[in-house]
């Protein structure tokens, strides 16, 4: 248990069933009446953010979520397959469970897989990844000096927005957390 005095951001707790993470948390003392504590919750499954008051050392269960390092493998269907990287087991996970972040996932890529008890509520990939280019459009010379960008398929099927000067085979860099092109790997 965890009083509603001691939330900082990050921590997990659960409520009416779900885990959900601290996103913000505000310490209110009101002229009249008893202090509260005014919370934005993240639901750690969906990713739904709601808003919640909790009473001045309230008591709130704290969620055990394990993080265990795995290696994405392979594509099996509408299945996902992992292996634990201490004891080499293998288990698959499907796109709602990884999330948004499935169109990064590259063949033998590490990645932080999130366990409340046996169940897998979510998948943490690095910041960033290197992916090739597989289709775009050709640069024409002279194009650098607009400052635009055009579409890019990558390996993985995922589209991002890349400047003119890149063309296929090119390795890029990533950013994971918005999607966006960072340079040329």
């Amino acid at each position: 248990m965890i009083s509603s005095n001691d939330f900082k951001t990050g921590v997990t707790i659960e409520v009416d069933g779900d885990v959900y993470t601290i996103v913000e948390f505000q310490h209110v003392k009101p002229g009249k009446g008893a202090a509260f504590v005014r919370t934005k919750l993240k639901n750690v499954r969906t990713g739904g953010v709601v808003e919640r008051k909790f009473n001045a050392g309230e008591k709130v269960p704290r969620a055990h979520v394990e993080r265990r390092e795995m290696q994405y493998l392979y594509k099996d269907g509408e299945h996902y397959v992992v292996m634990d990287n201490e004891n080499y087991e293998q288990m698959s996970l499907t796109a709602d469970q990884i999330g948004d972040q499935v169109k990064w996932l590259k063949e033998n890529m590490n990645l932080g897989v999130l366990f409340f008890g046996s169940d897998v509520i979510g998948v943490d990939i690095p910041n960033s990844v290197q992916l090739a280019v597989v289709a775009t459009e050709p640069g024409v010379k002279g194009d650098t000096a607009t400052g635009g960008t055009k579409p890019a398929t990558l390996e993985t099927g995922a589209i991002v927005q890349v400047p003119f000067f890149v063309n296929e085979g090119d390795v890029l860099i990533i950013d994971t957390r918005t999607g966006s092109y960072v340079q040329r790997a």
